[in-house]
């Protein structure tokens, strides 16, 4: 792996870090009827962040550890704060990852980085259309 692989992995872990404690803050504020969805949701990402960071701990690279805290960028309180911060997340994970299909020079980690743009990219167009946003998908994902 070289060192813009690792770099690309770990950027892309620091948005996965930061998914999994928002999936947390969403599933405490978000419509009781979502909570399935929520739970999947938050499995994907703690799935995708022990991965990434075996790939990382395998390839001989520094695993960062997540941060202490973390914020989110407007109060969530209800059901509607909380499938926005889905969609933040979502979008942040998805330019995370397309950076890193971008920066990859080994073919397995830009599969991997694909696979994840897309998952986040999916997962993205279910919040936004949850949100009732038209179109609920992006033509390139990811894209800043």
């Amino acid at each position: 792996m070289t060192t813009a692989d690792q770099q690309a992995l770990t950027t892309a872990l620091s948005a996965e870090y930061a998914a999994v404690y928002a999936y947390g803050v969403i599933a405490a504020y978000a419509n009781t009827d979502r909570a399935k969805l929520v739970s999947e949701y938050a499995a994907a990402h703690r799935a995708r962040r022990d991965a990434t960071a075996d790939a990382l701990s395998a390839a001989g690279g520094i695993v960062p550890a997540p941060s202490a805290a973390y914020t989110t960028p407007f109060p969530v309180n209800d059901p509607i704060p909380a499938a926005k911060l889905a969609v933040t997340v979502e979008g942040d994970c998805a330019i995370a990852w397309r950076s890193a299909v971008e920066q990859a020079t080994t073919d397995e980690i830009r599969r991997t980085a694909i696979t994840a743009l897309t998952d986040s990219a999916l997962r993205l167009a279910t919040w936004q259309s949850i949100l009732g946003t038209t179109p609920a998908t992006l033509p390139f994902p990811g894209q800043p």
